[in-house]
């Protein structure tokens, strides 16, 4: 308790430019969906670095804003909370993602090598992750929302491709399917909170990394995917 309250207390940068008489500055007039976007972005910087259950003082502090300005943006928390899932979260993942997975002119891998290169530098920052986990261990429903909504139909591609390129069936249960693909996306996430999280300083480039990870789960896909018949004993 004491090391969550001490991060909670700690000051944000915005804390700390704060005038020595303890006024707080005036805050510039903006249109209203500049002012949201605004606190919306400051929000995410927040949450990713204190967690989601720091009191609204303090995030009304850290986006600048007097908590009554902070609400006439957001009703509620959640609701800011909602937004910084949708803008920050979920919206800079790619439809044309899909599109290139599933062109099967392009060889299994390179298509493989290529999208996880992109998702990495493109989803998996450190404050992306910070968030994602700060979420889950608040129990809010930013991790299992993300997975219903984009991961789940991610991975059943993953794994439809790489049965197409071994001329192999798809599993009639999708969430066998599901957890096939979990064998390359979770590693490839592990990856991505080992070097932004746990702060992993090996030397070896991620991507040197991913085609690794990518060609083991090629060289797997034949044996989960077999009729349970032909798999070794």
């Amino acid at each position: 308790m004491k090391a969550r309250s001490a991060v909670l207390s700690a000051k944000t940068p915005l804390q700390a430019e704060k005038p020595a008489n303890g006024k707080r500055r005036a805050t510039a007039r903006l249109p209203a969906d500049e002012r949201r976007a605004q606190i919306q972005a400051k929000a995410f910087e927040f949450f990713s670095e204190y967690g989601l259950t720091a009191q609204t003082r303090a995030l009304a502090e850290a986006c600048g804003v007097s908590q009554r300005l902070l609400y006439s943006a957001f009703p509620n928390k959640a609701a800011l909370i909602n937004a910084v899932y949708e803008a920050e979260i979920a919206g800079p993942f790619k439809a044309v993602w899909f599109v290139q997975l599933r062109d099967r002119k392009v060889p299994l891998a390179d298509r493989l090598n290529d999208f996880y290169r992109e998702y990495y530098d493109t989803i998996l920052t450190r404050r992306w992750l910070r968030l994602f986990i700060y979420a889950s261990l608040a129990e809010v429903e930013i991790a299992p929302t993300y997975i219903a909504a984009i991961i789940r139909t991610l991975l059943l591609t993953i794994v439809e491709e790489a049965a197409f390129d071994n001329g192999l069936e798809m599993p009639a249960d999708p969430a066998v399917a599901q957890e096939i693909g979990w064998v390359l996306h979770g590693n490839i996430s592990h990856l991505a909170i080992r070097r932004h999280v746990y702060g992993d300083g090996t030397s070896v480039a991620v991507r040197d990394v991913i085609p690794m990870h990518v060609d083991a789960f090629l060289k797997i896909v034949p044996t989960v995917l077999a009729p349970s018949a032909d798999r070794p004993k």
